[in-house]
């Protein structure tokens, strides 16, 4: 059979622990190779054997599943360890999207590099990038979260760490715990720019873009069904008063040198590192 741009034949795989990205939603959203690396794979390692085999179904493949997660984990990265060691094609899926992106995994990963076998990361759908491509935030800087805490003060002290973030934020949240994120996220990070971005590749894709105080209100964003992630702007540089640039600098030195108080602060209030350090120097002296 010729090969063509559209329709390249089935490539050999060689041995070693694969981790290969699944669609999120839309099935067609799976590379060929990924089809190769399932096709030839000798054991595949899965969150859930039931939602694996409905995506090997739809490509008519046949592989022997083993469920694989953090509680599962030290039972049996030993097997894998032993399998990769005799020249197994491993596979690992997460139920959607890319292994490893707060997916268990990177325990394995250890383990296998450790035994000297090769790893092979196989990119394709990710959350995490579909989310940024449609929400219309700063994408030259961004810092994936992962899961929003449950409780509202967990979550307050969890979003306290973004209050001066230069970045865009990107975190996963569920639909009944939605709206009491979007209020702390408002109570914490004040009016910032948000989106909130549901059922990404699928039918009803959505995503609402706005003010956090906007989003707060929206009868829509109350409690969406559907797998939903938020993304939240970068904090909107402000330039601080020589007094609260003083005041924080010198708590700062109280228990660090002048150049790491200077990286602290100069990060904290977005400002030049040099100057800062500077300015440390003469507080000290």
């Amino acid at each position: 059979m010729t090969e063509t741009l559209f329709a390249p034949s089935p490539r050999s795989v060689e041995s070693g622990l694969y981790i290969v990205a699944t669609p999120i939603g839309n099935l067609r959203d799976i590379t060929l190779r990924a089809l190769d690396v399932l096709r030839a794979a000798d054991i595949i390692l899965c969150e859930d054997t039931r939602v694996t085999g409905k995506l090997l179904s739809a490509y008519d493949l046949k592989k022997p599943l083993l469920r694989y997660d953090d509680h599962a984990g030290p039972r049996v990265i030993p097997e894998v360890v032993e399998r990769l060691k005799g020249g197994a094609v491993v596979a690992q899926v997460s139920d959607a999207g890319t292994p490893l992106i707060s997916d268990p995994g990177f325990r394995l990963v250890n383990a296998a590099l450790e035994a000297g076998a090769k790893v092979h990361p196989l990119p394709g759908a990710s959350a995490v990038m579909a989310a940024l491509c449609l929400a219309g935030l700063p994408t030259d800087r961004f810092m994936f979260a992962g899961f929003v805490p449950n409780k509202s003060a967990a979550r307050q002290t969890f979003f306290s760490d973004f209050q001066h973030l230069a970045a865009t934020v990107v975190m996963f949240e569920t639909g009944p715990r939605l709206n009491d994120s979007l209020k702390d996220m408002f109570t914490v990070l004040g009016d910032r720019e948000a989106a909130v971005c549901r059922e990404l590749t699928k039918l009803y894709e959505t995503c609402v873009r706005g003010r956090l105080s906007e989003l707060v209100t929206n009868p829509a964003l109350m409690e969406p069904k559907g797998e939903i992630v938020v993304l939240i702007g970068p904090a909107e540089a402000s330039v601080p008063s020589e007094n609260d640039l003083e005041e924080a600098l010198k708590a700062a030195l109280t228990d660090m040198p002048p150049s790491e108080a200077a990286a602290k602060i100069a990060a904290r209030f977005n400002l030049p590192r040099k100057d800062v350090y500077k300015r440390a120097l003469e507080l000290k002296a």
